[in-house]
Formats: structure tokens, C-alpha cells, sequence
């Protein structure tokens, strides 16, 4: 057994000993926790501070007797796919944006801010956007751009025309507290050069990017009922925020395999609504192009399937006419090449990570900075607790009733879950944002080596967050922006413990 199973082991027995006795390791005195201790409620935290905090199975993993199918799904994320015909993790391209999961997660967290774009480099989360005009995604491209092909395929973009350049921007506060404490701000500037493409472009193009975030506790949110999310979307509306009215107007919903709607929770375009068609279980298909019998066909666009059938050197190397390669590689019947049974044990890991517990809530300082926090106004986006549902999935039934469940819990992921503007220089696509969940990201630099917030990782900590935020947030900065050094430590040090 390998040290990180040991621990795991060890941790499992921690979190029973928790919920039982209601302690954690660092409260010695009869003083039961207070419930937002739990970040992931009873059935879904985790009493671990050490650098695997975030890659640990629930209590419901083991309630349900699923730890052999958590942990043949935790393989899944890590270890690299290939192009083989045949044997294990096979089926990898023609074009794919990375080999492994592990390597846009870090430690199962979100990506590490990057100073160059190359897939292969460990904690590059950045996923490319790349519009037109109209800010719409490029149609040649898939909207997850693809930097890496199996040979004889080219990919669709060749990284070494990808660059990145790091900003520096001075904010209306020229960077500067009243108390004359000076902080930084930078956002990335990202070039294609257009000779790197293999597929037709328009004549303008733009390129952005977007970084992946962290993927524990994710069953939980899942777990939140659609009615809920609905409920906080008008009493946000009733308070006078600008939101993104358009994703909760039921024609909008997402649809699922078994035909029902949901509105968006997951991406932060809030694409998805449910974990089951989700970021996982689109990304374990279209970031590795890996089939399977829900997913015969390859995640290409038709454009890029028309250039790789009319090259003559892939026409050579395959020995196969343009009108074979395109039939091939548009087919909408390609064998599965990931079995159901290791997509379901996928799937259970990926609904199975747990939350590491908050930490020092009774800690004088922390309660002073959660104070601040709320007088801030930053719990109004920042929304501190759910409560989960029966969580009765009907969707997709390759999954149905085979996955962990987390009925009725209260949960702290400190988001609203909705999409706001923040008005950033550089903005996203769209300028809509999902608000990011805030549970365990104090433990970010430990688990991942990394400690960067927002979409394309552009704040190095959470002073520098705090201060790129704009639209409904501004009132919130503001107020963040004139507190004492003290507070603002304060503040900062009530987010390092939730």
C-alpha cells in the first residue's frame, strides 16, 4: 500500500471518528464544532489538513460500500490515456487538449497560473478561448481548442504559436490603500499567431483564457435542488443585481439524456446543470477525445476533419483516401473505447470527493474577519450555506442510483451559484461569471502547489481577488478597500480558514 492509500485509510476513520464525536483534531475540549465546521455537511466532510485534504472520499462513498469503484475511478483522473487500439486507458485523439485529467487539476485542485501554454506542463488548467467578432466561439474550432494530435493528425493549434504576456494594470486607487499598504494587479494578454492554426480562421479572432477549478465537493453542489438555485435567482433579482437573466428562463435550461431541464450550476458559463452532465463526465470524453457508448463520436468540428482528409501526408501514412479519413473521423458510430463499468466508477469518484473541514472558525481573528466579511456585503454573492435535497437523480441512466448521495445536508461552499459581471479588464467571454465556491481554498497552496483565484488565475492571493472585483461587487471592494490593515488581514484570514 503507498503512502497516499495509507493516509486515505487513515482519513476515512478520521471522518467516522468526526461525525461520530462531532471533534476534530485540533478541538481537545469537550466543546462540540459548530456546524460550519462541515463544509460538506456530515455525509461530505473531511477532518484533513495535509496536502491530500482535497483528493478524499465522503462518508457517503463508504456508507454506500463504493471505496474499491472511488478508487478505481481516482486511476481514471490520474494516470495518462494513450492511442493504442487495445489495452488499459486506450483510445486517446485523433486531437485531444490533454492526455490526463491530473494535469489541469492539481492536486485535484484548480490550474496554476501559467507564464506559457504547453498541455504537457503539470498545472496547466488553461483551457483556450478562442471568438470572432461577435464574441462568439470560433465554429473550425471545438470550444475546447485542441493543442495536441495523435500522429499522422495535426492538432488544430500548434502551441508554440500560443503566447502569453502578463499585464500590469493600475486600478482607480493607484494600487494603494489609504493606510499606504500597496498591492499589484495583472491580467493575462494571449496571442495566436495565425500560422499555428490547421483549420480556416476568420479575419479577426480573439483569445482568451480560462482556467479550471477545483473539483472536490462537487457531488454536494450537485446535490442542491433545482428549485433552490430558482429561489435565490429572484431574491437576488429582488435586491436590484444585475444578473444573467437569460440562463434561468426555462426555454434556456440544459436537457439531460432522460429529457428533463435544469438551470446551469456547473462552468463558468453555467453550462451544465447536473455533475451527471457535467464538466466530468464531458471532460472525460472531450479533453482526451476518448469514446464511449454514450459518446460514439470523435469531439472535432467538421472543419478540421475536412483539412486532416485532405492532407496528402496523412493520406499516405494512413493509406486511406480523403473521402475514408473524413467519413472516419465524422462517424457518429465509433466503438466505445471506455467501458460503461470504468466510466461508472469515474463517476462515483468524481461525485465521491469530499471537502476538508473549515478550520480556526474560533479563532479570535477569524471571527473578526467574518464580521467583516458580512458587513462587507460579500455574502450576498458569496452565499455561506445551502441545504442539499432528497437527491433523487432522474437523468442520465447510465448512472442512476449508482452513484453517492448526500440527501439533506447543510452545506458552506460560499457561493450563489448565479453569474455575475465584474467588470474586469480583459474580461471573460461574455462578461458573465459564475460565482466561485470559497470552501478549502485556503488549503490551495498546500494541496496544489498553487494559491491563484479567478478565471484565468490573474490574482496571486485574496487581497488581489478582492480588488479586481467590479459590477454588483463594487460597493463590496469599496468597503474591503477602506477597513484597517487589520481587518483586511482579518478578513483574508476568516477566507484562508473556510
Amino acid at each position: 500500500m503507498n503512502k497516499k492509500n495509507i493516509i486515505l485509510s487513515l482519513i476515512s476513520l478520521s471522518v467516522l471518528f468526526a461525525c461520530e464525536e462531532n471533534n476534530s483534531s485540533k478541538n481537545t475540549s469537550e466543546k462540540p464544532l459548530s456546524e460550519e465546521y462541515y463544509s460538506g455537511g456530515q455525509l461530505g466532510t473531511v477532518f484533513d489538513e495535509s496536502p491530500y485534504a482535497y483528493e478524499l472520499p465522503t462518508l457517503a462513498v463508504e456508507n454506500s460500500g463504493m471505496s474499491t469503484n472511488f478508487q478505481l475511478g481516482e486511476i481514471l483522473f490520474e494516470k495518462t490515456f494513450n492511442s493504442n487500439a487495445s489495452g488499459v486507458r486506450t483510445g486517446l485523439g485523433p486531437a485531444y487538449v490533454r492526455n490526463s485529467c491530473l494535469t489541469c487539476h492539481p492536486g485535484y485542485g484548480h490550474g496554476k497560473r501559467m507564464d506559457r501554454y504547453r498541455a504537457n506542463d503539470y498545472g496547466n488548467g488553461y483551457l483556450l478561448v478562442v471568438t470572432d467578432a461577435n464574441d462568439n466561439y470560433v465554429s473550425s474550432l471545438t470550444g475546447m481548442p485542441q493543442t495536441q494530435a495523435v500522429s499522422p493528425y495535426l492538432p488544430p493549434i500548434n502551441e508554440d504559436g500560443i503566447r502569453i504576456e502578463w499585464k500590469n494594470y493600475t486600478d482607480t486607487y493607484n494600487n494603494t490603500f489609504p493606510d499606504g499598504e500597496k498591492y499589484s494587479l495583472i491580467y493575462p494578454e494571449v496571442t495566436i499567431e495565425r500560422s499555428a492554426f490547421n483549420v480556416p480562421m476568420p479575419d479577426f479572432y480573439k483569445v482568451r483564457l480560462e482556467a479550471t477549478i477545483g473539483i472536490y465537493g462537487t457531488g454536494l453542489i450537485d446535490a442542491i435542488p433545482d428549485d433552490s438555485l430558482l429561489a435565490q435567482y429572484a431574491y437576488e433579482k429582488s435586491l436590484g443585481f444585475t444578473l444573467n437573466d437569460a440562463k434561468y428562463d426555462p426555454a434556456n435550461f440544459i436537457k439531460e439524456a432522460d429529457g428533463t431541464s435544469h438551470p446551469g450550476r456547473y462552468t463558468y458559463g453555467l453550462t451544465r446543470g447536473t455533475l451527471q452532465n457535467g464538466p466530468g463526465a464531458n471532460a472525460i470524453w472531450n479533453i482526451t477525445n476518448v469514446n464511449r457508448s454514450d459518446r460514439t463520436y470523435n469531439y472535432i468540428t467538421d472543419a478540421y476533419a475536412k483539412e486532416m482528409s485532405k492532407n496528402k501526408s496523412i493520406q499516405q501514412e494512413l493509406e486511406k483516401t480523403e473521402e475514408e479519413i473524413y467519413a472516419n473521423l465524422m462517424s457518429r458510430n465509433l466503438p466505445a473505447e471506455m467501458s460503461n463499468e470504468d466510466y461508472i466508477d469515474f463517476m462515483v469518484w468524481h461525485r465521491g470527493l469530499a471537502v476538508p473541514a473549515a478550520r480556526d472558525l474560533d479563532d479570535p481573528t477569524v471571527q473578526r474577519g467574518k464580521k467583516m466579511f458580512h458587513e462587507a456585503g460579500c455574502a450576498a454573492c458569496h452565499r455561506p450555506s445551502w441545504t442539499t435535497g432528497a437527491d433523487d437523480y432522474s437523468g442520465d441512466p447510465m448512472v442512476k442510483g449508482k452513484l453517492p448521495r448526500y440527501p439533506y445536508q447543510k452545506i458552506w461552499p460560499y457561493t450563489d451559484l448565479l453569474q455575475h459581471k465584474l467588470e474586469m479588464v480583459n474580461d471573460i467571454r461574455t462578461g458573465w461569471c459564475r460565482t466561485m465556491p470559497l470552501w478549502g481554498r485556503g488549503l490551495s497552496e498546500k494541496c496544489t502547489g498553487a494559491s491563484e483565484h479567478l478565471h484565468d488565475m490573474r490574482a496571486r492571493n485574496y487581497t488581489e481577488a478582492i480588488m479586481w472585483h467590479g459590477g454588483d461587487a463594487k460597493k463590496s471592494r469599496d468597503k474591503f478597500y477602506n477597513l484597517s490593515k487589520e481587518d483586511r488581514d482579518a478578513l483574508v484570514k476568516f477566507l484562508e480558514s473556510i
